[in-house]
């Protein structure tokens, strides 16, 4: 097999909340993860030598700078891979977008290479070389629902999310993860997520459950800088959402419906707004 293509899932937080900032300069996280059904495709194809990187979109850097490039060297290192490796990057995932875009590449190249190169190495030792790409790499990994906590490098992986549509809209900006952590007053936060709530309501197979419990801490930074993202949330709230929430450090919001017709009108709607560029209806993964 000279060619391998993998699917690299977009990910939401249902609840993310900081525990302390670390000495290091990380902040110590517990998350609840999710796969979406929105992917970018990576292709990987054999060659005699190097890296070579190629992509549809203009976003992303074709350089050693890119978590692809980084995770294609650290197998080969690692590996002792003495052959090179093409890569093409069909990007669906919004870029800076709070959905680990740019994390899940990275995944699903370890994971392509695994299979390219037959190493045959389980999931937990891919998870381990993807600690050291990014603390969300272990978990685009992973996928589907887990419970995250260290740096979001300690998964738990969860029953399946219960059965919904979820409606995604990315406003037309770009959002510094350093920034919203560097600016987040932990002292100041009026309440924290309820995850162990969270982790019984997925255990229970119950959506509402998981809805009365979504939170997340970092809105507290991002929605005051960015108005839009309030907006988007109330829109959703306004049309169907059973519950509506920023992802990760944002700026991307999303709406859980349980109606398919809902969400489809919703983003409908939204899009006559202009309050988001980019807008799905997807399901859990």
């Amino acid at each position: 097999m000279d060619i391998v293509e993998i699917k690299a899932y977009a990910k939401v937080n249902l609840a993310l909340d900081v525990v302390r900032r670390l000495e290091n300069g990380y902040h110590e996280v517990k998350m609840i993860m999710q796969s979406v059904g929105i992917y970018d495709t990576i292709s990987l194809q054999k060659t005699e030598q190097g890296i070579w990187l190629t992509s549809d979109s203009k976003e992303v850097p074709l350089n050693e700078n890119n978590l692809i490039y980084k995770a294609a060297r650290l197998m080969q290192e690692t590996y002792g891979i003495k052959q090179g490796v093409a890569i093409h990057l069909v990007k669906r995932i919004p870029v800076s977008a709070g959905m680990a875009g740019g994390s899940t590449d990275a995944a699903a190249v370890l994971r392509g290479m695994n299979e390219l190169f037959h190493l045959k190495q389980p999931k937990e030792k891919l998870m381990a070389q993807g600690a050291k790409l990014g603390a969300d790499v272990p978990y685009c990994v992973l996928g589907g629902t887990a419970l995250a906590c260290g740096i979001g490098e300690q998964l738990t992986a969860l029953p399946n999310m219960p059965d919904c549509f979820i409606l995604v809209a990315k406003p037309d900006l770009s959002v510094s993860t350093r920034y919203v952590y560097e600016n987040l007053n932990l002292a100041g936060l009026r309440s924290h997520p309820d995850m162990e709530g969270m982790v019984t309501a997925i255990q229970e197979g119950s959506l509402h459950g998981i809805i009365d419990r979504m939170s997340n801490v970092l809105e507290s930074v991002t929605e005051k800088e960015y108005s839009v993202i309030t907006r988007i949330k109330q829109f959703m709230k306004e049309n169907g959402a059973l519950m509506a929430l920023m992802s990760g450090s944002g700026p991307t919001v999303f709406g859980i419906y349980d109606s398919e017709g809902e969400a489809q009108l919703a983003k409908e709607k939204l899009s006559g707004y202009h309050l988001a560029k980019q807008i799905f209806v997807t399901k859990p993964v």
